[in-house]
């Protein structure tokens, strides 16, 4: 049995500040509901010896989950690389100078970092590999700006990575919702998994699958957990139960 490290980089709406917003408080608001994970750090419950990565502030202020570099971040042409400066209908959404920029990401981005790697090295000491689940959920409607948009709908979709997935995770995991009756979208309609960067490509015994809930079996129209959390979030924690036992 694997204990996990629980990255969860997207479940908070906190603004640190709002310096160089052009937009209204309410619209930045809105902007963050519609883009934040909401509930994912509930919905991906860990266990006592699990290790949890959770960033406690918004996407819209600085978004883990890209890369630092703007020349590596394809959604950066969007202007929602590391640090957001447009909506995702592609409206203005603040002005920031380099040297903001660059404090944004070291006050929030590479501590985030830097916690994911110590605890990423801290289980391949203890347990001589290491087990990450990328923990988010997607809107069951494409934003505009996603690099993939289809007509099918998934419930639940996992991200790979050809060196960091084992093809027996991607499989058990594509068995264990196809036997629950969901429809499992595999590297769609999002792709990858996070990996600290100092083991990317580099460390066989670090492991990584990302994990996506649609939100419609979640949320209802007005942001609010439904009557299905609990039972979505049973199916979740039966995920992270499997892979504990493969990772």
């Amino acid at each position: 049995m694997t204990d996990l490290i629980l990255h969860i980089p997207h479940a908070s709406l906190r603004f640190p500040d709002t310096e160089g917003f052009f937009i209204s408080r309410d619209a930045i608001q809105a902007e963050a509901l519609k883009l934040t994970d909401l509930y994912t750090d509930e919905l991906f419950a860990g266990q006592p010896n699990d290790i949890v990565v959770a960033a406690d502030f918004c996407r819209v202020y600085c978004d883990v989950e890209r890369f630092q570099d703007d020349n590596l971040e394809p959604m950066s042409q969007f202007g929602m690389g590391a640090v957001y400066t447009k909506t995702e209908a592609g409206q203005a959404l603040r002005r920031i100078t380099p040297k903001q920029k660059d404090n944004i990401l070291q006050q929030f981005y590479v501590p985030h970092h830097q916690r994911l790697t110590e605890a990423c090295n801290r289980h391949l000491k203890e347990q001589n590999r290491c087990m990450i689940v990328d923990c988010h959920s997607f809107p069951n409607e494409a934003f505009r700006t996603s690099l993939q948009q289809g007509n099918e709908k998934f419930d639940f979709n996992i991200g790979t990575d050809w060196y960091h997935t084992p093809e027996d995770l991607t499989e058990a995991s594509k068995d264990y919702f196809e036997t629950l009756g969901y429809n499992l979208g595999i590297d769609t309609p999002y792709s990858g998994t996070i990996v600290p960067m100092s083991h990317f490509r580099a460390q066989k015994r670090v492991s990584s699958i990302m994990l996506e809930v649609n939100r419609r079996l979640y949320l209802d129209e007005n942001f609010c957990r439904t009557q299905n959390f609990e039972s979505i979030k049973n199916v979740v924690n039966g995920f992270l139960g499997l892979m504990r036992e493969l990772g």
